[in-house]
């Protein structure tokens, strides 16, 4: 068992940068992928960006240059470094791990 802790979002203007950030409650070294996924108001759950245990990354085409994702296994945590950030990107951001292992969401507010 691993317990999420996603901090970091808020409410930013348009071309702004958020930077999430998410606790696990013990040691992620062996957790082989974790990710970040997204869901807007009524829109499903879609995946923004992953990565392994090796590093290799993933992002969805709609962040690709914008989002940066990384992984500390020395401090147990997962971040999300969103830059250019578009009203579209307004949604609460869930931290996951394995597919299995879900945090509480933070909200992400875009908007003038």
């Amino acid at each position: 068992q691993v317990q999420l802790v996603e901090s970091g979002g808020g409410l930013v203007q348009p071309g702004g940068s958020l930077r999430l950030s998410c606790a696990a409650s013990r040691s992620i070294f062996s957790l082989y992928a974790m990710g970040w996924y997204r869901q807007a108001p009524g829109k499903q759950r879609e995946l923004v960006a992953a990565i392994i245990s090796g590093g290799i990354t993933n992002y969805a085409d709609s962040v690709k240059g914008r989002f940066t994702i990384s992984r500390d296994n020395a401090k147990n945590t997962l971040d999300l470094r969103m830059n250019s950030l578009k009203p579209e990107d307004t949604a609460v951001y869930y931290c996951e791990a394995e597919g299995r292992y879900w945090g509480q969401g933070t909200q992400v507010t875009v908007s003038s």
